[in-house]
């Protein structure tokens, strides 16, 4: 009786034990499907959420060109259908990577949107769209969180291969894994005319066309410069629907130089601002002269001019310190364009550029939150186009109710 009674209580334990390790592996079985469920769902919210940012100007439609923050986010162009971004309203996402600036003869801070030296753009935060403001124009806040990566698909790469006697520079143009073989090459080449100390410097301009070899690459020479030249060359490479942008500059001073600052989308101005009161870099403490031009992209892919405000460009100096005004300049259109600024202080010379609108330099941007220590991150790409240049836009996206399955 005794051992019968034994064999029933073991038998009793190994059935209990086995339904709780049924409803154990069941349960988790379970959670796995939720989150499943819950990922894919993620993932369709993602790629809707993408066409909607894409394919959609936002309202007003164009409130890139304006200072007013819109009612509605959207980033394609109003004038366009289809996968196409305004460069506009590009350029007034607030950067999540770039480290920002203040100017305190403004008393702002400005976006930081540049791309190594002397390629600069800076937008006040007073006019830039922060994330936390796409996300309730989105209808997504407290919900979802995003990330959204734009960067160019065509890389132009500029080499300076011989300083002088001639100035010989190798230009390779490639996709993604592949060189852009017999494309075009429209460039632009300034070289800074130096006018002595005090003055605002010339600059000689040298506009061409050529083509680049099987393996995507070209030789470009000029002849006339020095060792000790500045320079800038920009060159637009494109073929069968891919364009893309590269340039190279040499300059001589790196410490005192001109730092251009969007004031007004709405009124197209910009504030050139002295090195000095963003970075001080100590003596010697002196002013800049500057000679700026405006430069654009006509329809057949070749570069011209654009006088500011006289048929010379705009010219002036600029100071460090209390009591020493900013220049301003108007850009004379809407057209995207190159705002290139060749500069002198302390005999030294250099060149600064800034887009108007962000693909004129194929700036890449990335706008929005951080997804670390976020349970699923889903991800959606579409390929645009950006006042014709190439961008891939990528959008990694989360969710705060976000779950973890229970072993």
């Amino acid at each position: 009786m005794a051992g019968s009674t034994i064999d029933h209580l073991v038998a009793l334990g190994v059935f209990i034990g086995a339904m709780l390790l049924f409803i154990s592996l069941f349960n988790q079985t379970l959670q796995t499907a939720i989150l499943y469920q819950e990922h894919r769902q993620l993932a369709t919210k993602c790629s809707d959420m993408l066409d909607n940012i894409l394919l959609n100007p936002g309202y007003p439609q164009n409130w890139g060109m304006t200072n007013s923050t819109p009612t509605s986010f959207g980033l394609q162009d109003p004038e366009f259908t289809e996968y196409r971004l305004s460069p506009y309203s590009l350029m007034r996402l607030q950067s999540a990577t770039g480290t920002p600036i203040v100017y305190p003869k403004t008393g702002l801070t400005y976006s930081n949107v540049s791309s190594g030296f002397g390629n600069f753009l800076f937008v006040p935060y007073t006019l830039a769209i922060d994330y936390v403001t796409a996300t309730k124009l989105l209808g997504i806040n407290n919900t979802y969180g995003f990330q959204l990566t734009i960067s160019p698909i065509v890389t132009v790469q500029i080499t300076e291969t011989q300083a002088t006697n001639p100035l010989t520079l190798n230009v390779h143009a490639f996709g993604s894994g592949f060189p852009l073989s017999n494309a075009t090459l429209s460039y632009c080449f300034l070289k800074v005319v130096p006018k002595g100390q005090g003055n605002s410097p010339f600059y000689e301009s040298t506009f061409g066309t050529t083509y680049t070899d099987d393996g995507g690459s070209s030789v470009l020479t000029f002849s006339g410069v020095a060792q000790t030249d500045s320079y800038v060359l920009i060159v637009y490479a494109h073929m069968s629907g891919l364009t893309g942008i590269g340039y190279k500059e040499r300059i001589m001073s790196d410490k005192r130089y001109v730092i251009p600052l969007i004031d007004s989308f709405q009124d197209r101005r910009v504030l050139l601002a002295h090195s000095y009161d963003v970075h001080y870099y100590g003596p010697p403490e002196s002013a800049v002269f500057f000679n700026a031009t405006f430069v654009i992209l006509s329809q057949d892919f070749t570069l011209r001019e654009m006088p500011l405000e006289n048929s010379t460009g705009k010219t002036g100096k600029v100071n460090y310190g209390a009591g020493q005004p900013y220049s301003t300049l108007t850009i004379p259109t809407y057209n995207p364009g190159i705002l290139v600024i060749t500069y002198e202080s302390n005999n030294e010379y250099g060149v600064v550029l800034m887009p108007w609108g962000l693909s004129s330099l194929a700036f890449s941007i990335t706008f929005g939150g951080q997804s670390s220590g976020m349970e699923w991150v889903a991800t959606d790409t579409r390929q645009v186009v950006v006042n014709g240049i190439a961008y891939q836009v990528k959008l990694a996206m989360w969710s705060y109710q976000g779950q973890q399955v229970i072993a």
